[in-house]
């Protein structure tokens, strides 16, 4: 038995120069599946909530082959990996639905630092408490995943000093979001948020992970991990999909594994040190990623990302092995020998590569690549 699970996908078009260039009137005009976001340059598809990891392999390429496939016949237009726009082009928002209200508030609050490329990855999980407690769990942990993911090491053609630009200028709203320590709790809070108007409206919750469903706050089904940028490799992603999976088993197999019972903060502070320490830690992936150094909600002491994921990746391994999803798992070790996507293009950085270049053979690596896996593993598109 799998839980199911679905991913939301927002990726850059452009030019394989690395220019990124706005095309979503046209691709959500064109292409079933895509939508737009508030700025033309972003352009999403989201995967069919789906159980088996095979399958799920197949949803994530098989849009990007369509979205290719169309691009070029727009002209000479690409997809371009990492989660801000690489070289260029903060200056400006470039609107992609003039007349939407909620856009203008967007646009006019946030400017282009919203203007980023990510994978939301949502998991599904019926039962409201369960779900409730699973987001507890995941809220503390996120910043493992964000480690994982990091892909936004420049902006404007330079290297910022963050591994995830994206998650350190994203603006976290609200400002506060505490640990829901129940269903209704997320409720009343959701409620209050809106009377503030602190939240636009019930999607206007942009934290590292949030309850979704059909009708916000009240029908709920699933966690949306909203941290992780831009990964390009589905094997990969599938693989923190999977440790993300293991670790929300181990969680329903083992009703004591909730930050507010085992943590052994002081208990009259405890759901707001877990906050403190969990925005902390964002910070503190969002700048080092792989090698950043973390506070372990159990009891604050400091633990390094690798060490930390290789603890939990101990932990669920059994239970990956015993739902039969092992083999997704596995490649998170060579992910943490490797280092993230940003890592990686650092290093190119240090070697005195142009963040041009960088971006310039990501592209042409993504596209190889998914051509590589849809050629061994998916039925090839009919032209």
């Amino acid at each position: 038995m799998l839980l199911s699970k679905g991913f939301e996908v927002e990726m850059y078009t452009g030019t394989p120069q690395g220019d990124v260039v706005g095309l979503s009137d046209k691709i959500v005009a064109d292409l079933e599946g895509f939508v737009r976001e508030p700025d033309s340059r972003n352009v999403e598809y989201t995967t069919a909530p789906l159980c088996n990891y095979d399958r799920l392999l197949c949803a994530l390429v098989r849009p990007r082959r369509e979205l290719r496939k169309y691009l070029q016949k727009l002209g000479d237009y690409t997809i371009i990996p990492g989660s801000t726009l690489p070289l260029g082009g903060t200056e400006k928002f470039y609107r992609s639905d003039p007349q939407n209200p909620y856009h203008d508030y967007i646009e006019q609050t946030y400017g282009t630092d919203v203007v980023t490329a990510s994978i939301h990855i949502n998991v599904g999980i019926a039962d409201l408490e369960q779900l409730m407690r699973a987001i507890r769990l995941v809220r503390v942990e996120a910043p493992l995943y964000l480690a994982m993911s990091a892909s936004s090491p420049f902006l404007g053609g330079k290297v910022t000093g963050y591994h995830s630009t994206r998650w350190h200028l994203f603006p976290k709203t609200p400002a506060f979001v505490p640990l829901f320590e129940s269903h209704r709790h997320f409720i009343d809070w959701t409620e209050t948020q809106l009377q503030q108007k602190t939240m636009q409206n019930v999607r206007h919750l942009w934290s590292s992970v949030r309850p979704n469903g059909d009708r916000r706050p009240y029908n709920l089904n699933r966690l949306e991990l909203r941290i992780c940028d831009l990964m390009v490799n589905p094997i990969a992603l599938l693989a923190i999909t999977a440790l993300l999976e293991a670790r929300i088993w181990q969680m329903l197999e083992n009703p004591d594994l909730d930050p507010l019972q085992l943590s052994q903060l002081p208990e009259n502070s405890r759901a707001q040190d877990l906050v403190e320490i969990s925005d902390q830690n964002e910070i503190l992936a969002a700048h080092h990623s792989l090698d950043a150094q973390l506070r372990h909600w159990k009891d604050g002491s400091l633990i390094s990302v690798r060490d930390w994921i290789e603890q939990i990746y101990a932990e669920v391994w059994p239970i990956a092995k015993k739902h039969g999803f092992s083999c997704f798992l596995s490649p998170v070790k060579k992910l943490l020998r490797e280092g993230s996507t940003a890592q990686q293009w650092l290093r190119l950085s240090e070697q005195g590569h142009d963040p041009r270049l960088i971006i310039q053979q990501a592209i042409q690596e993504m596209a190889t690549q998914e051509q590589e896996f849809e050629d061994q593993i998916c039925q090839p598109l009919i032209a």
